[in-house]
């Protein structure tokens, strides 16, 4: 087992010296100088070496505990050698020859050894350097914890939780080109770097970047920006915020990490930190797994080998090895004596790993856990809120920002959120403050493109045209493509126009097909329109303003939904080797029939992927006409009308009879094979 220092004695066993040449050419065991085996280095430098160690001091104060020698010997930094942070022992065995600086004497076992071997002398790296930007708030607080007391996982992490309907169970009125309007989980903004056990399960709605998934440490919270554009005084206020939060950020203390017993281990623990650091994430893995195998009661060790885990997850693309570093941080979080910051950032990042890999129902319990154990950090209640909304559990999401804006009316991540949760129950107005005023405040996790899309949505609904001003500003601030084209599941560089020629598409066999068959399509959608077999589901997606809509799907996401082409088999048959509507998985195809007196709110599709093809079958001589960005058409029977539905359009049916349409959406032409096979379904 490594030595460790003693503070009270200043003694610690030291590796036996090889044989060095004297002046005179003997040999000698113990490093001396003369034949006599007198020694080498003048009185003079062990006289320094001495003092500098606070010998002479210690003999008269260490042992009656009147000095704080940790304190002491932390301030000899300008001679430390070893890159541990201060001077002792081992730093004087570098400048007296008997040790060679950057290499930590880690005892006499060839494990340690092996364990611990490092590369060249390199800067002092401490174990917290990536934890000290984690959202750690407020003093120490008390580290009250037990191996009983953590029981989040009375759900399993190994059982996944209740899955979606399956593809053939798909809703026919499912249309996801609507899904951000109804402030619905949508999945994440960036692919993330590998798979999670169900990607519809770990859809996060509200995190853009998934963002840290690389990182092992818990992930920095962003720092807040001034909010560029916000209207009126709002602009001086929102900067000042951000700079009040920016010094307040720097007077936070680093989280601490070391309990007791850890600090005696540092410099083991560093070494192993220090691969990590240098991205040799398997050598750093066998040095914490040896170093939890050496001291189990260590929750640095098993915390730094969740990280390594963690890591080794990411490089490897593995969700088995991320599973195990989800095991891990929860030991790390169980060991009682874990520091109360170790047991937060541990927590924390297994609530995050949980949720990618799907296992949403773990990682409430584990946050709500962390709620328990800090009632008062508001971030972590924030958290708390997500996880609810990731479950589709809007009541209780809403319930717990409720809780935080009651304790804290100003915190402008929880009111963003509250607004959001609003707005999909259809509190149009009541959704618009919390919204602009979460937006306004410029805090980290507030600055997502779908509040501007929502608070910019609310405001066209209650006829309020400043709604342009915030698409304006969420375009600015790179969310939108454009004012008009605010789609947010996008791939970069494809052509965008709101409207298109059959021409332009490249796919004019599928317009000719669907053109000179347009009435046996036609024939087949009127007879599923029959009242007897009522196929046509309505609208549920909360677009119209008022009417009726109703819509019959044969295929989503690139699969057919269940047994709808039994009802329009010819249809069916000749869309099967056009693989560009079929096989689009960020698309539909399905009947789409409106009813007199119906209105449709601007809105835009989720992604910039797609193109949507509108074929007519009945169309009312007058009173139906769609608009899509400042053009406006309307359709013909037997024609097709092709536009960019990632752009801003809207629908009037003011006739007196149905109308009736077909819509193919058909992957973008400049999309390759290799991006149509890999993008994720919508």
């Amino acid at each position: 087992m490594a030595q460790r220092k003693n503070p009270r004695t200043h003694s610690r066993k030291e590796a036996k010296t090889p044989p060095v040449e004297s002046k005179n050419g003997k040999r000698t065991e113990g490093g001396g100088g003369d034949a006599g085996g007198g020694p080498k280095y003048s009185m003079f430098t062990w006289f320094v070496v001495l003092a500098l160690l606070g010998v002479w001091s210690s003999v008269a104060v260490v042992y009656f505990d009147i000095v704080d020698y940790d304190s002491v010997i932390g301030k000899l930094t300008a001679y430390d050698t070893d890159g541990d942070g201060d001077f002792d022992v081992e730093d004087a065995k570098v400048l007296l020859g008997l040790k060679e600086a950057g290499r930590p004497d880690v005892g006499d076992s060839p494990e340690e050894k092996t364990v611990l071997k490092t590369e060249e002398t390199r800067e002092p790296v401490s174990e917290t350097a990536n934890q000290q930007a984690a959202e750690l708030q407020g003093s120490e607080r008390a580290e009250a914890t037990s191996p009983d007391a953590l029981t989040e996982d009375a759900v399993s992490d190994s059982e996944s939780d209740p899955r979606p309907a399956r593809d053939d169970e798909v809703s026919g009125s499912q249309d996801v080109e609507s899904e951000i309007q109804a402030a619905v989980p949508l999945p994440p903004l960036v692919e993330d770097h590998f798979v999670p056990d169900d990607p519809r399960d770990s859809a996060h709605p509200y995190e853009p970047a998934v963002e840290a998934e690389n990182q092992s440490d818990p992930p920095a919270e962003p720092e807040p920006e001034p909010q560029s554009e916000a209207p009126g005084e709002a602009q001086g206020t929102t900067e000042k915020q951000a700079e009040d939060k920016l010094k307040e950020k720097a007077k936070k203390k680093k989280p601490k990490l070391l309990n007791k017993f850890d600090k005696t281990i540092k410099a083991e623990i560093d070494a192993a930190e220090k691969l990590r650091k240098k991205g040799k994430v398997e050598e750093a893995l066998r040095a914490f797994e040896s170093l939890v195998q050496q001291y189990p009661q260590s929750p640095r060790a098993r915390y730094g080998r969740a990280q390594a885990e963690d890591d080794l997850a990411e490089k490897m693309r593995s969700n088995e090895m991320l599973q195990r570093a989800i095991n891990s941080y929860r030991e790390a979080a169980e060991l009682p004596d874990a520091t109360s910051d170790l047991l937060r950032a541990a927590l924390k990042r297994r609530a995050e790993r949980q949720q990618f890999l799907g296992r949403m129902r773990g990682s409430l319990a584990t946050l709500e856990r962390l709620v328990q154990i800090f009632p008062e950090d508001i971030s972590l209640k924030n958290d708390l809120g997500v996880a609810h909304l990731l479950l589709g559990d809007n009541k209780g999401a809403k319930k717990v920002y409720e809780e935080v804006l009651a304790v804290a009316p100003g915190d402008g991540f929880a009111k963003v959120h509250y607004g959001f949760i609003l707005k999909s129950e259809n509190k149009i107005a009541e959704s618009i403050p919390f919204l602009k005023e979460g937006l306004e405040s410029g805090e980290p996790g507030t600055d997502d493109g779908r509040f501007y899309f929502h608070l910019g949505d609310a405001l066209q609904r209650v006829g309020d045209n400043s709604a342009y001003h915030w698409y304006e500003l969420g375009h600015k601030r790179g969310h939108f493509a454009s004012v008009w084209q605010r789609s947010l599941y996008n791939v970069d560089g494809l052509k965008a126009q709101p409207w298109w020629t059959p021409k332009e598409t490249g796919y004019t066999d599928l317009v000719k097909m669907l053109e000179r068959n347009w009435k046996t399509i036609r024939d087949e959608a009127l007879a599923v329109m029959d009242q007897n077999t009522g196929l046509f589901i309505p609208e549920e997606e909360n677009l119209r303003e008022k009417g009726e809509w109703g819509q019959y799907t044969l295929w989503q996401q690139g699969r057919k939904v269940g047994n709808s082409c039994q009802g329009v088999p010819k249809t069916c048959s000749l869309l099967e080797r056009y693989t560009e509507a079929t096989g689009c998985k960020r698309g539909q195809i399905k009947f789409s029939v409106m009813q007199p007196g119906t209105h449709v709110w601007p809105h835009t599709g989720p992604t910039n992927c797609r193109l949507r093809m509108h074929l007519g079958l009945v169309i009312p001589k007058q009173g139906c006409r769609i608009r899509c960005t400042n053009q406006t058409r309307v359709w013909e029977e037997g024609k097709v009308l092709i536009f960019d539905d990632s752009f801003e359009h809207e629908v009037w049916q003011d006739a007196d009879s149905y109308r009736l349409i077909f819509i193919v959406d058909v992957w973008h032409p400049e999309l390759t094979q290799n991006q149509r096979q890999t993008l994720s379904p919508i």
